[in-house]
């Protein structure tokens, strides 16, 4: 893995940090997977089970622990540690017909919770509300808050019980210190239009009691989409957008009047605000250099543009990640980043020695530290600690009494000793252009013996999807004998703005160039062997068809689910169509990063695997969600059958109440089964 630098933070002093763990991880890691290869496959329902904790949390005095969970049920419910002697654990939610997702604490007395269906993929609509509630730490004084769509409203039997509609959402949690009303949380209430948010507009809600009062925002900005608040839960900046124009507004702490920092417009925005302390500084991140790396900033009101030299850069990267700040008064203890590895920068001494004797405690792994009184004497610390090999384990750290306590594994079941390395190489597309392209190699490969390889393509296609973290697709294919390549094509974020524009209306084209350019590279190594098959979702699927078109020479089969199948649909779509495409994205966005149906036809039909389905020779896996509203079904009905019609039928998979992902267990069992039977027949792979 190269090795990567961080300059850190112009103010705390200039630091300048390598990112030489990550390539020892790597190394530490390879030599280990050298060491004893699995004997039979692990059974694929480990690798799509529900996590045993979701997300979890420390309460604002670090005397008691929340945990999403699924154990010892279907659904995964909300319950609360005491962390004092006796460790009692509480139930303080849960739900017969949905999960609890998203939680915070709303001081040490009070919870606020946020639900989803996971057993059902239609819930993925962009417009269903996942509602809101509180409850006490022992699930006492349930309240609703917020109501679900389509869902009755639950009562809790108090004749005062009142919800808001369920297009309202959690916007933020202030701390709780001097000026702040206790219990109380900020909720914004959604305007919708086109599939979109037209406005939002914060209000106080009481947690205990259901009420609210309105926000003090003295004329602030129309058209406002998105906030961003400080720690006693004050807006500081208002980000709005008219039709394709977005602008940044910003009113600092004593200040009566919003003013207007920069405007831009949607596809070229003119800066993206990070964070806000209490003390008024607002971190930006910004494009800078002739690659265009995100950097973060802080922003300079007098001269209205940010700092420089930035305080965080991470070459060859952008800059993912953001601050950690104190709960206690919002200060900057450090800076989270996540180039080819996450790690975090501490400016704090505590915090510093800290992460070094989690380093020490978990060596080869990433140690994620969550803290109450950080730095201090008597600090506690969640700790989240993976690997590429490992989904994660938590561990509490108490300071004072120098102790560590296992708290939970993420996934039961799973022995890294079994799972294969992830490593990221930096090759040269057939055009110069650096290329990223993630590898996944099993357990127990050996050097100089080619596998038989998945090229395994990211949806998007506008995000960064390759991490240093074991990740279930990826996992899966690789236990089954699989080498897995996944490049990151032109057009994917994350590693630099000319890398992204890039790609821009190259669907088919240079971006599929180096899909195929990311599998030749890796046989001319070694790694691959000429038995390859292409794979992926949503965008990755409109890849897997054009690679069979494009390249049918480099593959012997392809799997596509949700798959764009005619680009021209996706970009225009229908008045008979039910999507949740934005508007402003198909008028603003989607004709420049993709094509214009009416100016770019030829191009849109050249690289349309419907208009091209005769050239598609090799066997294919088509699966869909019967209930996807970003992919709708027809994109696949009318693919099986131009293909039928050539003679050359798919096989044919449909998931009822599923939509753009797999949401059921029984979905991605059922799926990865399929996958792996068709990849076994198609690439004949030796048994691990």
């Amino acid at each position: 893995m190269q090795k990567k630098q961080i300059a850190a933070m112009r103010g705390w002093g200039r630091l300048v940090l390598g990112a030489g763990l990550m390539a020892a991880m790597t190394t530490m890691t390879a030599l280990a997977a050298a060491t004893e290869a699995p004997l039979e496959p692990v059974p694929l329902e480990r690798f799509f089970q529900r996590p045993s904790v979701l997300e979890a949390k420390l309460s604002p005095s670090g005397k008691q622990l929340a945990l999403t969970t699924s154990k010892g049920g279907t659904r995964a419910g909300l319950v609360v540690v005491d962390l004092g002697e006796g460790t009692k654990v509480t139930r303080a939610g849960g739900f017969s017909d949905a999960d609890i997702v998203q939680f915070d604490w709303v001081g040490d007395k009070r919870l606020v919770f946020s639900v989803a269906d996971l057993e059902a993929g239609s819930g993925e609509d962009r417009r269903y509300a996942p509602g809101l509630y509180a409850a006490d730490p022992d699930g006492g004084n349930l309240r609703q808050l917020v109501r679900r769509q389509g869902k009755p409203f639950v009562s809790s039997g108090d004749s005062r019980d009142i919800a808001l509609e369920w297009n309202h959402r959690l916007l933020a949690v202030p701390l709780e210190q001097e000026g702040v009303r206790p219990e109380e949380v900020v909720v914004g209430k959604m305007d919708f239009g086109d599939n979109e948010v037209r406005t939002l507009t914060p209000l106080w809600l009481n947690v205990r009691t259901g009420r609210t009062r309105g926000f003090e925002l003295n004329s602030a900005p129309t058209g406002t989409v998105h906030w961003l608040f400080d720690s006693k839960g004050q807006a500081r900046v208002a980000g709005t957008r008219v039709k394709d124009k977005v602008a940044l507004h910003w009113r600092g702490p004593g200040e009566e009047n919003w003013r207007q920092l920069a405007e831009g417009s949607m596809l070229k925005p003119p800066f993206t605000p990070s964070a806000v302390d209490d003390a008024g500084n607002l971190y930006v991140k910004f494009i800078e250099g002739p690659e265009g790396y995100a950097v973060l900033s802080r922003f300079d009101f007098e001269k209205g543009v940010p700092l420089r030299p930035a305080l965080v850069t991470t070459p060859g990267f952008d800059m993912r990640g953001g601050m950690v700040l104190d709960r206690a008064g919002g200060r900057a203890l450090g800076v989270r980043v996540d180039t080819d590895g996450e790690q975090t920068i501490w400016f704090d001494e505590g915090m510093k020695r800290m992460q070094a004797l989690a380093d020490e405690m978990l060596p080869g792994r990433v140690n994620r530290l969550n803290c109450r009184r950080c730095g201090a004497d008597d600090m506690v610390v969640l700790v989240r600690s993976f690997s590429d090999r490992d989904p994660g384990r938590l561990y509490l750290y108490e300071a004072a009494k120098k102790r560590w306590q296992p708290v939970s594994t993420v996934l039961e079941g799973i022995e890294p000793k079994r799972m294969a390395t992830v490593d990221l190489q930096r090759i040269k597309a057939r055009d110069g252009r650096d290329l990223p392209v993630w590898l996944t190699q099993p357990a127990g490969s050996q050097a100089g013996q080619p596998l038989p390889t998945v090229v395994l393509v990211h949806g998007g296609p506008w995000v960064r999807i390759g991490h240093w973290q074991w990740q279930a697709m990826e996992q899966f294919l690789a236990s089954r004998g699989y080498l897995v390549i996944s490049p990151e094509f032109r057009g994917s974020e994350g590693y630099g703005e000319a890398h992204y524009k890039a790609g821009w209306k190259q669907w088919g084209q240079t971006m599929q160039d180096d899909v195929a350019d990311a599998l030749l590279w890796a046989q001319k190594q070694g790694l691959a062997s000429d038995k390859a098959c292409i794979a992926g979702a949503s965008y990755g699927g409109y890849s897997t068809l054009m690679g069979l078109i494009k390249h049918p020479e480099l593959y012997r089969c392809g799997v596509a689910w949700v798959a764009v199948t005619d680009p021209s649909l996706f970009i225009n779509g229908a008045w008979w169509l039910d999507d949740d495409v934005g508007g402003s994205g198909r008028r603003y966005m989607l004709p420049e990063l993709v094509g214009d149906v009416e100016k770019d036809a030829a191009m849109l039909n050249a690289n349309s695997p419907l208009v091209q389905a005769k050239r598609i020779q090799a066997p294919l896996l088509l699966a869909f969600g019967e209930s996807d509203k970003r992919v709708p079904l027809v994109h696949g009905t009318r693919l099986r059958a131009a293909l039928t019609e050539a003679g050359r039928p798919p096989e044919w998979v449909t998931y009822e109440n599923e939509s753009h992902s797999w949401r059921k267990v029984e979905t991605h069992v059922d799926f990865a089964r399929r996958v792996e039977k068709f990849l076994g027949q198609h690439l004949k792979a030796d048994k691990p």
